[in-house]
């Protein structure tokens, strides 16, 4: 089956096109805000003062002539993160071992080999059943 094509006249072709151009697309419509106008004031007949009125004066005319103070600024605590993100623990960890080191420089090696003759001493099995108990529990293989 052979597909036929019809032909439009230039006549309707034209008037398509036409038609076409005329219609246009319709703007938007603006949004609006309210405008707010400041609330009028009542004009009244000036009355006696009330004392409320000029104890608040006198207030208001203290506070200008006293000096301005600086605010305070207020500081505000970091929330604390506990666990493997608790960056504040390992500064204390790592400044405690720091100063360990410091002050314990030179008897370092002796703290070492008293150590290593614990192991050969009588208590040697406990310090390594105490050793294993603790490497159990830790992340860290060894």
């Amino acid at each position: 089956m052979a597909a036929k094509k019809k032909k439009k006249s230039k006549k309707a072709v034209k008037a398509g096109a036409s038609a076409r151009a005329t219609k246009k697309k319709k703007a938007p419509a603006k949004k609006t805000k309210a405008k707010k106008t400041p609330a009028k004031k009542a004009n009244r007949p000036a009355a006696k003062k009330s004392k409320k009125t000029a104890k608040k004066k006198v207030v208001k005319a203290a506070k200008k002539a006293a000096p301005a103070r600086k605010a305070q600024k207020t500081v505000k605590k970091k929330k604390q993160a506990v666990g493997e993100g608790d960056y504040a623990a390992t500064r204390r960890f790592d400044a405690d071992q720091a100063s360990f080191v410091k002050q314990n420089k030179a008897q370092i090696p002796a703290m070492g080999k008293a150590a290593e003759a614990a192991l050969d001493g009588p208590d040697g099995d406990a310090l390594r059943a105490a050793e294993a108990n603790a490497a159990g529990r830790s992340r860290d293989t060894f």
